[in-house]
């Protein structure tokens, strides 16, 4: 299979501005991310609209490819840099791995295990999840939650906690359910990806403002793999404060 790793990466976060940049250790957030990445993959590319994150990014040598600043999604940014990519290197790509930018010490091991999970060649997207710790906070609206079916497809994405348990006090719920948070990583079939960069958003998407749901709505299947690996996504300067803290580097 000829596997392409993008990390699509803006500097206008609403809760991080310029969060791809932020130092760690002294690497950038993106050089991290890239690093890591580059252990699993045979070819990794940060998809941009800003040329700060660009120039970063050419001064440790990565490949980096400049996207529309109009785009929706992370997703809708990995579908435009795919189809560059594809011109520039003359290579048709079965696989894109869509790697969040702002987990930069995720585990080289959870993109392999990604890439097990979409080899099947009736799965059109993969993702991962992980079980929640004792003692996590499974009603934190910034942790999408996900419900799978018997065939470990994700049935529904919530940033409530879903399985609602009923008769039982919240503080019991993730002793009577199995409860899964998402991690944000994404594999598609190139042909499937360019579909739903075509995709509207919809409905439930618009409520719970999680693209994936979108894809659910129009039929997608999503297989899950459960990953057992840590993970550390940044998504608030505090986030990083305490990132800092567990001296990862």
């Amino acid at each position: 299979m000829q596997i392409l790793g993008i990390i699509p990466a803006r500097y206008a976060s609403t809760r991080f501005p310029g969060k791809p940049l932020a130092d760690i250790g002294g690497k950038t957030m993106i050089q991290r991310v890239y690093e890591q990445a580059q252990q699993a993959l045979p070819l990794v590319y940060v998809a941009t609209d800003d040329k700060r994150i660009a120039a970063a990014v050419e001064a440790f040598e990565g490949n980096v490819i400049m996207t529309s600043a109009t785009l929706r999604s992370g997703t809708d940014r990995c579908a435009e840099a795919a189809a560059k990519i594809r011109l520039d290197r003359n290579t048709n790509f079965e696989i894109i791995i869509n790697i969040q930018g702002d987990e930069p010490f995720i585990a080289p091991e959870q993109l392999q295990q990604l890439t097990r999970c979409i080899s099947s060649p009736d799965t059109q997207i993969a993702t991962l999840v992980k079980h929640f710790a004792p003692g996590e906070d499974i009603f934190h609206p910034n942790t999408p939650k996900v419900v799978l079916n018997a065939d470990s497809e994700a049935i529904y994405f919530s940033r409530s906690a879903i399985p609602y348990v009923r008769n039982a006090p919240r503080d019991d719920w993730s002793r009577q359910a199995p409860f899964y948070k998402h991690v944000g990583l994404y594999a598609y079939r190139t042909a499937v990806l360019m579909q739903l960069a075509q995709l509207q958003p919809s409905t439930l998407e618009l409520a719970e403002n999680l693209e994936q749901l979108r894809w659910i709505e129009n039929g997608f299947r999503i297989k899950v793999a459960i990953t057992e690996f840590p993970t550390y996504a940044v998504d608030t300067p505090e986030d990083l404060q305490r990132l800092q803290a567990l001296h990862l580097y």
